[in-house]
């Protein structure tokens, strides 16, 4: 009866499920409980292996939390991706996906992994997408490359949905089992390895403003006596959505933190002071503290500049002092959803050479084709641009042709900047071409010793290449030619001198664009080999049908990783970004062991131990031990405890890049003069910035990057939990089955690699909060504008989260008119905290909206099922918790729902609804399912972010403004 009672309890868990209750779900739900089996049937219960252990069991009910999603469940979902999927877990943070479209907009984050772009991760605890291990059949994946770095992260849309046949979720630390990475979970992608006939399958989907979904791929296998094959090809296609149709995002000055909009307008603006004006507090005298400079814009309209004898905004003048209602609003030239094509082959074969022994191959091969686009690239020259490169030092001639103003522009004494944003040359466009190859041999089989031990050797071969080409980008190191004498431009082949003045009713001509435009390729590659080999089975009887079970192994892996930015980008020619190569490569040789020992039937310990050695840092230990036990035949409690570590990968160690970081200086916001609060007073004094300063813009580039210096981050977690199958909840007029579920889990990470919140400690060194090294890299330029300060990676601190997972599910009887089922997933984060070494705690925490990214308190998925012969219908509610943001890093005040730069703003909490319905065996042919699902029914649009970049709303959170319908067909013959 325990064995029985242990079984049911597998079935709990594989219904204690993170989404969507399956239609196969739902129908292993139905099937009424099998009589009571006898002792020697229970003897006989498969063993199988549970992400989290090598260690083959009975019991899918481990000491450590796993969530199984079926193939069924991936389908009603109407996902397009599995990393789009995956990001609707509870338990996940912010991740990159689709949404995201910041190529050209802010630069490189520090993590040296680069943009991502076109990318599908996932994240779990909010600890980020590098501390979670992506394996496919129990090996790891290669990390993606994006073209423009080397990351720590994989991209989920280099695994085809087609060859999926279920996912497992470790919501659980792991490195001893799986090594580096594991640290925050383990998400496991379980490949289709046998299929009997063929599924042929397609999806058509819309937003209604925009991307479009189109979906087809072919699924055929077979089997004989001794050999099994799968064969899988798809393509999946999804058009972008243009920024311009949300009118958050249209309209002319947003209300949200895009509401800054950018100091480089099609119109220009001018800053400087004319030193032929010699009267003290006469606008366009050049005092060292620059109060009375120009700070200009052309009149709409202007055909014709008129400097009019140095009184540009009086009588004839054709500009008016710069204001913020005159930036521009570059929001409608990004994208909501960036379109991707993906299409992909993948071949997977097992022959069984005798009765013991099995080859098993798998290939795959996966292309990407996305893009990004952002507003036309806006042209800044002068110190005030702060880019720490050319474009500070141009000199613009008095001789320029278009220079209006009858004197030279020069850093050293009069001149602070000139912006232009020429519309004339249309979008930047960034194209990526990913491509990825797979290729994994190996052989399993089992030893005759004992109840027999299995075993296998894995050899795996990957690779994810990336090239990028940057179309409409400048030569910034040509736009000083044509700036400066023209008779140096003259003398440069080529060069025609450059109009920067004229507005739009004097646009700059193709020939001057010619000339300073030009396409940049950028391309990274990541490849891992890896050599494995495992062994499982038992050691010694501890009792009846008790055995004590071992897993040890080996892992050898090397890393390769290369960056090559494009050849301007390496010289700082570049207006987009400055960038610099990478080319590295690491080994790392791992041994593990485990060890599970069944004390009585109803209760067990585990325990792992890995050794790793690295190339790069040296060795590294990591222990695990946990805990099940079954005190009544319906419940189950367990806990782990488990030591984890995260080597640093080849970006982080060796990338160095600049980021556009949206700072707020606290000593003049944008739009605002003068210190945002009393805390700066003090400091912005000491710094000698003027209480009328206002800050030039709300980008200030950072120079950031790795740390060849850098150790691994290590890590403690532990989990207790418990799992509730009521059999009293069995076979009642109300209830078919009943299955509780609630875990606790902490976190603490040491040694955390990653970059300083540089707006929390530029806050702090104003206001005198922080002193000493940590204020060294904030300095003041022209204008008191900030320098490019710097961000580099390091081992900072602790962060450190917990919280709780609530699961539950219910399966109705069986009635006429159907059965019905729901479930509910629900996470609530208690804590999250990250302190660098000095002390200082980042912005980021728990009911908090900063750098585009939130951790709600509440998260919980909510499924409604009803099946009926071969229909079947689900509803699911979405729920995400309000969370609040601090206005003072808006960039701008007012903005909408923050008057001052003191406010608080509160993203209200929200909720979507999903429904799905299928219909099976379609019109009366066999094999025939067809869909139709709509996603976010209500059509609800994502709270509005004051202090989120680009389309003012938080993409890793909320789901994009519109519903999104679909229908599809899925033929199996």
């Amino acid at each position: 009866m325990q064995s029985l009672r242990r079984n049911r309890l597998t079935i709990a868990v594989n219904l204690s499920l993170l989404l969507l209750p399956g239609l196969a779900a739902a129908q292993d739900a139905a099937t009424p409980p099998a009589p009571a089996a006898a002792p020697e049937e229970a003897k006989t219960l498969d063993r199988v292996q549970v992400t989290g252990t090598r260690i083959k069991q009975t019991n899918a009910v481990t000491s450590q939390p796993v969530a199984i999603i079926t193939r069924a469940q991936i389908d009603q979902s109407g996902a397009t991706s599995i990393g789009d999927f995956l990001q609707q877990l509870t338990a996940s943070g912010q991740a990159l996906n689709a949404k995201f479209n910041s190529s050209g907009n802010f630069g490189y984050p520090s993590s040296g992994g680069g943009i991502g772009a076109g990318s599908s991760q996932v994240d779990l605890r909010n600890l980020g997408s590098q501390r979670v291990l992506v394996l496919v059949d129990g090996i790891r994946w290669v990390n993606e490359s994006s073209a423009s770095g080397v990351s720590g992260s994989a991209d989920l849309n280099t695994i085809p949905m087609a060859i999926v046949d279920r996912i497992e979720v470790l919501e659980d630390g792991a490195s001893a089992i799986y090594g580096s990475d594991a640290i925050a979970g383990v998400v496991n992608i379980i490949t289709r390895k046998k299929y009997d006939g063929a599924l042929v399958h397609v999806k058509a989907g819309s937003y209604g403003h925009g991307g479009d979904d189109r979906e087809a791929d072919i699924t055929v296998g077979g089997a004989s006596d001794r050999f099994s094959g799968v064969f899988s090809a798809g393509y999946v296609e999804t058009k972008g959505i243009s920024s311009g149709v949300w009118g958050q995002s249209s309209m002319p000055i947003p209300g949200a933190g895009i509401g800054a909009g950018s100091s480089a307008t099609p119109q220009g603006r001018f800053t400087f002071c004319d030193p032929r004006i010699t009267t003290p507090g006469t606008q366009g005298y050049c005092d060292a503290q620059g109060n009375d400079w120009f700070d200009i814009t052309l009149n709409d309209g202007t055909t014709t500049p008129n400097y009019n004898g140095g009184d540009p905004t009086g009588a004839g003048g054709t500009y008016h002092n710069w204001s913020g209602a005159d930036r521009f609003n570059y929001a409608p030239y990004n994208l909501l959803l960036t379109p991707s094509k993906r299409k992909s082959l993948f071949a997977s074969a097992t022959y069984d050479i005798n009765d013991t022994t099995s080859l098993h191959a798998k290939a795959l091969y996966n292309n990407r084709e996305s893009t990004n686009q952002a507003a036309p690239e806006p042209m800044f020259v002068g110190p005030f641009a702060g880019t720490g490169g050319i474009a500070d030092s141009i000199v613009i001639s008095a001789l320029n042709p278009y220079n209006p103003f009858g004197i030279d522009l020069d850093p050293s004494s009069n001149f602070g900047w000139v912006t232009k944003r020429p519309l004339e040359l249309g979008p930047r466009i960034f194209s990526q071409n990913v491509d990825t190859w797979y290729v994994n041999l190996g052989l399993n089989g089992t030893f005759q010793v004992g109840r027999g031990m299995d075993w296998s050797v894995d050899y795996v071969h990957s690779e994810n290449k990336a090239e990028q080409t940057f179309s409409n980008g400048f030569n910034i190191g040509k736009i000083k030619l044509a700036l400066g004498d023209p008779t140096v431009c003259a003398a440069s082949p080529g060069c025609i001198p450059l109009d920067l003045f004229g507005g739009e009713g004097r646009p700059i001509t193709q020939a001057m664009l010619d000339y300073i435009s030009t396409p940049q390729h950028d391309s990274s590659k990541q490849v891992l080999d890896l050599l494995t080999a495992n062994l499982t089975g038992d050691l010694w009887q501890m009792g009846d049908d008790r055995y004590a079970g071992f897993a040890v192994g080996y892992e050898h892996r090397k890393y390769e990783g290369n960056f090559n930015p494009d050849p301007l980008r390496q010289t700082g020619e570049s207006q987009d970004s400055f960038a610099s190569p990478v080319s590295a490569s690491y080994t790392v040789n791992e041994g593990y062991a485990e060890l599970l020992l069944p004390w009585t039937k109803g209760f067990s310990t585990d325990f792992a131990i890995r050794r790793s050695q690295y190339s790069t840092f040296g060795g590294a230990t990591t222990g695990k031990a946990g805990f099940r036990w079954q005190p009544i035949e319906d419940l189950v409690l367990r806990g782990t405890w488990s030591q984890g570590f995260r080597a640093p990968n080849l970006g982080e160690l060796y990338g160095l890049t600049q980021f556009g970081a949206t700072l707020t200086d606290p000593c003049g916001t944008t739009g605002t003069p003068g210190p945002a609060g009393p805390e700066y007073v003090a400091g912005c004094a000491a710094q000698g910035v003027p209480v009328t300063f206002e800050q030039a813009n709300t980008q200030i580039t950072t120079f950031t990057g790795g740390n060849p210096n850098l150790q691994p981050e290590k890590s403690d977690n532990y989990s207790f939990g418990a799992v509730w199958s009521p059999g009293w909840a069995d076979n009642l007029a109300w209830s078919s089955k009943l299955d509780f579920e609630v875990n606790y889990f902490h976190y603490k990470i040491k040694d955390a690699i990653q970059a300083p919140d540089i707006q929390a400690i530029l806050n702090g060194c104003t206001a005198g909060t922080i002193t000493g090294a940590a204020c060294s890299g904030f300095t003041r330029g022209a204008g008191f504008n900030l320098n490019p300060p710097t961000d580099f990676l390091a081992n900072l601190g602790t962060i450190t989260t917990n919280g709780i997972d609530l699961k539950a599910n219910w399966v109705g009887p069986q009635t006429n008119w159907g059965q019905l089922n729901a479930g509910l997933q629900a996470t609530r984060t208690i804590g999250y905290k990250a302190v660098d070494a000095d002390g200082n705690q980042t912005q980021r925490r728990v009911g908090v909206e900063v750098n585009d990214s939130a951790i709600p308190d509440w998260q919980s998925n909510l499924q409604l099922g009803w099946k009926s012969g071969d229909w079947n219908a689900s509803w699911i509610v979405r729920y995400i918790s309000s969370v609040k943001e601090d206005c003072g890093n808006a960039g701008v005040t007012p903005a909408t729902g923050c008057p001052t730069a003191a406010d608080i703003h509160t993203l209200g909490s929200t909720v979507y609804n999903d429904a799905q319905l299928a219909w099976n065996h379609s019109m009366g042919i066999q094999g025939l399912k067809l869909s139709v699902g709509v996603n976010n029914i209500f059509d609800k649009s994502p709270p509005v972010c004051v202090t989120c970049s680009l389309n003012g709303y938080d993409a890793g959170t909320y789901d994009l403004p519109f519903r999104f319908w679909y229908v599809s067909a899925d033929f199996r013959f």
